[in-house]
């Protein structure tokens, strides 16, 4: 019997986190991949999607799953950093003021960095769409495709990682020479 009790506390030790991770999923989180992935899909086409996500009944499903959960797991540590950011940021500038002045100045510079970081993230979206869409015209010419990305089931999504990063490098560079 103590045997029987020790497994299954332990077992339920395992299985906590997985549920607090599934509950910081919203239906936004949902919504949003569905709409990243419906887009994703257009742009590299039906056969591309598949060979990125899996088989032909659940690719779509998988993107929407895989994207929701990896939104909602980036959200969560980006809202984490810009907190302990803005913490640190508003102890240097030693608040005075008002009682609460310090817990203001954290609050207004958690948000700023998270919207900034949000920001982020649907440029990064965008530029995997882009991405997608040159990728699907590369594939037109099959020789060199195979060349650069080789024929395996994940060239496509290889192409798309690779021009990501790219677009995602050329973009932060324009950004940085716009602020320069």
């Amino acid at each position: 019997m103590k045997k029987l009790f020790v497994a299954a506390a332990l077992s339920a030790a395992a299985i906590c986190p997985s549920v607090a991770t599934a509950a910081d999923l919203t239906p936004a989180d949902f919504k949003n991949a569905a709409k990243y992935c419906k887009a994703l899909k257009a742009e590299a086409g039906g056969a591309n999607f598949i060979s990125m996500f899996g088989t032909k009944k659940n690719a779509y499903g998988k993107c929407v799953s895989q994207t929701a959960k990896k939104t909602a797991t980036e959200d969560d540590a980006q809202a984490k950093q810009a907190r302990a950011q803005a913490v640190e940021e508003c102890r240097a500038v030693k608040t005075e003021g008002s009682k609460n002045a310090f817990g203001k100045c954290v609050s207004e510079k958690a948000k700023a960095k998270k919207a900034a970081a949000d920001k982020e993230d649907e440029a990064q979206e965008d530029d995997r769409i882009s991405a997608a869409e040159s990728c699907k015209t590369a594939k037109k010419d099959a020789a060199k495709f195979a060349t650069d990305y080789g024929t395996a089931k994940n060239a496509f999504g290889k192409c798309v990682s690779k021009t990501a990063k790219q677009l995602a490098t050329e973009r932060k560079a324009e950004q940085e020479t716009a602020t320069a």
